[in-house]
């Protein structure tokens, strides 16, 4: 039964690091075809994916938040 929640956790750890992986590569500046790229390897191979990635993948993103509420302190 402890098993179980065990897996659960880790697949749901999985998926929002995947989704949050996801979306960091789509709001990059880099060409579709390497952002498809990165998204097929991540969904692929999520933990893997996720870890290189991480330390080989696009940086900062294309557009910052304009919106002057998300600028209020």
């Amino acid at each position: 039964m402890q098993n179980t929640y065990l897996w659960i956790f880790l697949a749901v750890i999985a998926l929002l690091l995947d989704l949050w992986v996801i979306n960091s590569v789509w709001r990059s500046d880099k060409a579709s075809g390497s952002k498809a790229g990165w998204t097929a390897l991540v969904v692929l191979l999520p933990f893997v994916g996720a870890a290189i990635w991480g330390v080989a993948g696009p940086r900062g993103v294309a557009k910052a938040p304009s919106s002057s509420e998300h600028s209020k302190g």
